[in-house]
């Protein structure tokens, strides 16, 4: 507690007082949760895969129906939390969690697997708007919730970084303990929930209810689209288009019934900001280009160069070097240097740290890894939390849940997305050879698609920087 106590805001006492430090924990304890617990998945992948039979493109759904799952309800998770009750939201579907984790570890079939993966997704979708939501009504624009922000990114992302090394330990014991370990953490944040997040207050009522066909359309729109990806270098084209199209008409659904609803999950007009739009544009492009990296890593780790989960683990562990720098040097950079600024040099980083791994061969020591996964974990520690902060600031208080939902549904569209295609790419490279050097190759066509998204970023944070030099340029043209 006393870490976190030293990390808030600068000068001034917390107003929260020990509850406040206590909720902010707990918060932390849930998203560190939520990290393990998608990237847990990929170290395990493998064992899962052999364990139940399961093709590659099947696998590939272990992850990405949790990431669908999540980003597709995000939107809804964020007004229910608006509108219900931030902490009534986010204990219920903490139990949620908790049931079907235990449901994934004692599936026995592929399908049980990514159903409890999907419906695991959906509760993490309806808990991180409820717990961001939480930190950015309880702490005032400012000082005070830019750090504390920061330190709820760093847990976030330190948290999947960790969860890589987790994941190889357990998955060397049996992959379904990383269902089970969830389960034990989820049962001890919930009873840190239950006695130190405050009551809520009286939430604002609306008398249209919820957008339940808003949200199923645009979890309709992600499926369609992801699916049509991931099976296109296995099905005929013309199918590929169709459920293309489909998920095309769906998304295009989603915007009418945004116009046209009483209580819309998205007004549209808060897409009218710049700067909330290219957040979500670059973590679109930044979530898929990071997790699409870490599932061809793993897999090239362990079935091209043979390595176990513990080492595949053990190799990325310089990830999580952004958890250190997310609530220390990041708060420093950014009161320097800006939001803005601190963002593009994230994405520079990146572009140097996954340039530099797609020269990967047959033999590569882990001392030719490492410049990448530590420049990576740089990356993420510059990028993550001021995209977050940029994404929430300026929004009014009754629209923060919106807000958190809006750029956590762009990361995690952008997560599976990213997945999807590095497995389309992966497939249609490799083919039906198996073999160290066919698998290598796919590996290597698709690590070309983390660059070109962030490259894709680095122009979008570029336009970032020349938004804000015009607005700095405004008063002195007043002058």
């Amino acid at each position: 507690m006393s870490a976190v106590q030293a990390s808030l805001p600068d000068g001034g006492t917390d107003r929260l007082g020990r509850r406040g430090r206590g909720m902010l924990i707990v918060l932390c304890g849930a998203i560190f949760l939520e990290g393990i617990d998608a990237s847990m998945m990929n170290v395990a992948l493998p064992s899962m895969q052999d364990d139940l039979d399961m093709s590659p493109s099947t696998a590939q759904w272990v992850v990405s129906a949790y990431i669908l799952g999540y980003g597709g309800f995000m939107l809804l998770g964020g007004r229910v939390a608006d509108l219900v009750g931030r902490r009534r939201t986010f204990l219920f579907w903490l139990v949620v969690f908790l049931a079907f984790s235990g449901l994934g570890g004692l599936a026995t079939t592929p399908w049980v697997l990514i159903l409890s993966r999907f419906v695991t997704g959906v509760a993490a979708g309806f808990l991180t708007p409820a717990g961001l939501s939480l930190i950015t009504t309880n702490f005032a624009e400012g000082p005070r919730r830019t750090r504390a922000l920061l330190i709820y990114a760093g847990i976030a992302s330190g948290g999947f970084s960790f969860g890589l090394v987790l994941g190889g330990l357990l998955t060397a014991a049996d992959w379904r303990w990383v269902f089970f370990a969830p389960v034990i953490l989820t049962a001890v944040v919930l009873a840190g929930a239950v006695r130190l997040i405050p009551p809520d207050r009286r939430p604002e009522r609306s008398p249209h209810g919820f957008d339940v066909a808003g949200a199923v359309a645009v979890t309709a729109a992600m499926l369609l689209v992801v699916y049509a990806v991931v099976r296109a270098a296995e099905v005929p084209v013309a199918e590929t288009v169709v459920v293309g199209a489909a998920g095309i008409v769906a998304l295009v659904a989603f915007v009418v019934i945004e116009h046209r609803s009483a209580a819309p999950l998205i007004r549209l007009g808060v897409l009218r900001s710049g700067a909330l739009v290219r957040a979500n544009l670059a973590a679109i492009l930044y979530g898929g280009a990071f997790f699409g990296f870490v599932l061809i890593t793993t897999l090239y780790l362990q079935q091209v160069r043979g390595w176990s989960p513990i080492q595949t683990g053990l190799a990325v562990l310089a990830v999580s070097i952004d958890a250190i720098l997310s609530p220390t040097l990041t708060p420093h950079l950014v009161r320097r240097f800006g939001n803005a600024r601190v963002i593009f040099g994230g994405f520079l980083l990146a572009v140097l740290a996954y340039a530099l791994f797609l020269r990967i061969d047959v033999d590569w020591t882990y001392a030719a890894i490492l410049p990448t996964v530590f420049l990576l974990g740089l990356s993420f520690s510059l990028v993550y939390g001021p995209l977050t902060i940029t994404a929430t600031a300026g929004i009014a208080g009754k629209d923060q849940g919106l807000a958190g939902g809006l750029f956590n549904t762009s990361f995690q569209f952008g997560a599976a997305l990213g997945l999807a295609v590095v497995t389309a790419v992966s497939i249609a490279v490799a083919g039906t050879d198996t073999s160290r050097a066919g698998l290598l190759a796919g590996y290597r066509a698709a690590l070309v698609v983390p660059v070109v998204a962030v490259v894709l970023g680095t122009v979008v944070a570029a336009l970032g920087l020349s938004a804000n030099r015009r607005r700095d340029e405004v008063p002195t043209r007043g002058a």
